[in-house]
């Protein structure tokens, strides 16, 4: 699945792969303490407040309608939680009446509602790149967080106004999320050396999971005690709080940003050189086309997210309905897988590193390894819990390990596109890193060693 340059290969000419291996692995074990994991960190909080916005609505919903009785199945469970469901359930419903509105939504409109965050995103991702390029991945990025921050918070006005309008609403959120999260990626193009890029992106991808485990545990309690209206107006001022903290924090490339030491930003430049650069900004559309590496990162991502979107978007109600569990209950059940991703998410990242980096096992071979770990794995188990329905505890430790399971696809086929194409700012970076040396005009079609000398300098400092 993997197709990536030989590390010995520097714009410019060859270097000595020792002494520039050495550098990494020194520079990586005190990388925890960098400028680049700080904003692996930032990406996490901005991600973690961007999943609780996906998932609101999915908590919120059940208590938004008046409709929502529990119906009776000859298939239901015989095994239920050890609380008093049916009359906690109840007694949530009444609770939440009290203190915020209700709507008469139909089945149908409800699905509706819980789909439209996805109606606009499908087209989305192929303009973001672009639109970074231009604006910037920190405007782009940070504007797209703040606007669908502000939207979050106009949902419940939105929904008092009608379905129409609060279903608009989730379309437009749903476009700026995805853009969000896709521009987000040209960000590691230029901060995330090779052979650190799996943890730094599962740090920043956790965060996403992260958000799923809160909005799961915390929601449910909000909507019982304070109303569901408080969903939308706590998570979406985070969110509001984030933005303002990408803008402060977040730039597009080392050499620009203000606090970074000489060091570490020579470190990364010459570290991503090593990868070549493509000249220009012209897109392969044919190679692309013919590309089988990208048709498989494509298919993937389509059942992955697939899968995610499913087990946020219905399990709680699967929970609620199956094993008749209130509000809150269902909530605390719905994060437990979530918890396990989480917990297994970013050590995944940091194993795919350690063997790279100690030259256990081939890129390619890493990534298909982990892709196969976390997709096939997740799909037995998973598909199991049709059948075990019968079974609560069995159900739900079937779910909590099938998404612990999941995560190590975050270090196998949703990290390769990097592997495979990345961004087209090497150049760029090549040209700023070192202010202090100036080159020559060459002419065109011949190429200097001078910047490969400085990264062999710098790798012997």
């Amino acid at each position: 699945m993997s197709n990536t340059v030989e590390a010995g290969t520097i714009v410019g000419g060859p270097v000595n792969n020792d002494t520039v291996n050495t550098t990494q692995v020194q520079t990586s074990r005190k990388g925890f303490c960098s400028v680049r994991h700080g904003l692996a960190l930032i990406l996490h909080l901005c991600n973690l407040s961007i999943s609780t916005q996906q998932m609101n609505m999915s908590i919120a919903l059940p208590v938004m309608v008046n409709n929502t009785a529990l119906p009776s199945s000859p298939n239901a469970s015989t095994e239920r939680p050890p609380t008093d469901s049916q009359d906690n359930w109840n007694e949530t419903l009444n609770e939440s009446k009290a203190v915020a509105a209700v709507y008469d939504w139909s089945p149908e409109i409800q699905g509706i509602i819980l789909s439209s965050l996805n109606y606009g995103s499908f087209l989305a991702p192929i303009p973001s790149s672009y639109m970074a390029e231009v604006f910037g991945t920190r405007y782009l990025s940070g504007t797209c967080m703040f606007i669908t921050s502000v939207l979050a918070l106009f949902t419940p006005l939105a929904a008092d106004t009608g379905v129409t309008v609060l279903i608009v609403l989730r379309v437009i959120q749903g476009i700026v999320q995805v853009v969000l999260l896709t521009s987000q990626y040209s960000i590691w193009a230029r901060w995330a050396p090779p052979q650190e890029r799996s943890q730094l992106i599962t740090i920043a991808v956790a965060g996403s999971v992260l958000g799923c485990f809160i909005i799961f545990i915390v929601g449910g309690y909000l909507c019982q005690t304070i109303g569901w209206p408080y969903v939308f107006y706590i998570f979406g001022g985070i969110g509001c709080v984030c933005s303002f903290l990408w803008f402060a924090v977040i730039y597009d490339d080392p050499v620009n940003h203000p606090f970074i030491s000489t060091r570490e930003k020579e470190y990364i430049v010459c570290s991503l050189a090593q990868e070549g650069s493509p000249p220009g900004w012209s897109l392969p559309i044919k190679a692309m086309i013919k590309s089988l590496p990208l048709w498989s990162i494509l298919i993937f991502y389509f059942s992955d997210f697939w899968h995610f979107f499913v087990q946020t978007s219905y399990l709680p109600t699967f929970i609620t309905s199956v094993f008749q569990a209130n509000i809150r209950d269902s909530g605390i059940l719905s994060a437990l897988p979530f918890a396990s991703a989480c917990i297994c998410v970013v050590p995944g990242g940091l194993l795919a590193d350690f063997l790279l980096s100690r030259k256990v096992l081939r890129l390619s071979t890493i990534r298909k390894l982990f892709t196969a770990i976390g997709v096939l794995l997740p799909a037995v188990l998973f598909t199991s819990v049709f059948w075990l329905r019968s079974s609560f505890s069995t159900a739900i430790a079937f779910l909590t390990i099938s998404s612990a399971f999941k995560s190590f696809a975050q270090s196998g086929a949703l990290v390769n596109f990097m592997d495979i194409a990345p961004r087209y700012k090497i150049e760029r970076l090549e040209d700023n890193f070192s202010p202090k040396q100036k080159r020559t005009p060459e002419p065109r079609g011949v190429k200097t060693d001078s910047h490969n000398r400085t990264c062999i300098q710098t790798s012997r400092r």
